[in-house]
């Protein structure tokens, strides 16, 4: 048996299981999968899908990505930076069409997933470009069926997610705050948008209007078997200057404001506890530190140009980078 590092059984299926799990496809997944098709840019149904959850092989189930490493390509056709599990998707070169590129598979049944490229964002810079069709999508709430469960796993076991947390952090600019988490050992993704205030989905032209209350945040998500909350914690007050209050560097105003927004009281404590370390240390001599704490309420996305902007266009920050500092 082959087993991946999660902990599935990745052992290669033979021709006839192969055969007979592609009887139940839709004529447009078994003209993907079986016969490496590409469906019609901008048309499959996962495309636009922005919920939490899975993406498994719609042949066998393996679980292929996670929403946490999808971003919008602009391409037209489902785009993740990484693989739920490397050992999960198979790469193969492919000289079709007087072209050469790097086909991609479902490692367990060989069915034909797309491509991957070389463009695609930090941390990888990889963007496996997937046909909607050569997928199956489960919400964190749903249960996975047997086949996409890890070996071991109860029949009737919740639903298996990725292990991964989620934190949020505010440090002034969201630029740099963003592109310096996301260069952590541990971290899948940092996404830039607006935390803590009274308007819904706001717009950058209100933030900055100062009327909605919100702050320029960082949404986190790390696997705590790689990285603890308190090294993000220790990196987070490497980055930025919290005595700072309400301003940080040359941006002045209330959205760029020092602030730890806590997902449960465990991260609320370890938070509160940081902080009062930091202060005995002395580190920041005589000066308060005026860093808030808060319950995380919802964290809204920021548009598209905000997200990867210094990675997008070079563009230094005054953030300090807090993975090379002593």
């Amino acid at each position: 048996m082959n087993k991946s590092k999660s902990n599935y059984d990745v052992t290669p299926l033979g021709r006839d299981a192969v055969a007979e799990l592609a009887k139940k496809l839709s004529p447009e997944s078994y003209r993907v999968t079986q016969t490496a098709g590409t469906e019609r840019a901008f048309c499959g149904d996962l495309v636009d899908n922005h919920l939490e959850g899975t993406y498994t092989c719609v042949v066998c189930g393996l679980p292929l990505f996670s929403s946490n490493s999808k971003f919008d390509s602009g391409t037209g056709w489902p785009s993740f930076f990484q693989p739920f599990d490397p050992l999960h998707v198979s790469e193969h070169a492919d000289t079709s069409h007087g072209m050469r590129r790097v086909e991609i598979n479902c490692a367990r049944c060989a069915g034909h997933l797309g491509h991957v490229f070389d463009d695609g964002p930090r941390p990888t810079g990889l963007r496996y470009c997937l046909n909607s069709a050569s997928l199956r999508f489960f919400e964190n709430s749903e249960r996975l069926p047997p086949e996409s469960q890890p070996l071991g796993a109860a029949q009737n076991a919740p639903t298996t997610k990725p292990k991964t947390e989620v934190a949020y952090f505010a440090g002034g600019c969201f630029w740099g705050v963003e592109h310096y988490f996301q260069l952590g050992e541990g971290v899948i993704s940092a996404e830039s948008g607006y935390m803590q205030g009274r308007t819904e989905n706001p717009t950058y032209e209100q933030i900055c209007s100062h009327s909605t209350g919100h702050a320029e945040a960082v949404k986190v998500v790390f696997d705590p078997a790689r990285i603890s909350f308190r090294r993000l914690l220790e990196a987070f007050f490497v980055m930025h200057d919290p005595t700072q209050l309400n301003y940080q560097g040359p941006d002045y105003g209330d959205q760029y404001r020092s602030g730890i927004f806590t997902v449960d009281a465990e991260q609320e404590r370890a938070a509160k506890a940081y902080i009062a370390e930091l202060a005995q240390s002395g580190r920041h001599g005589k000066r308060p530190i005026v860093t808030v704490v808060e319950a995380a309420k919802k964290f809204w996305p920021a548009e598209n140009y905000h997200q990867d902007y210094i990675a997008k266009t070079g563009r230094a920050c005054h953030v300090t980078n807090p993975w090379t500092s002593k």
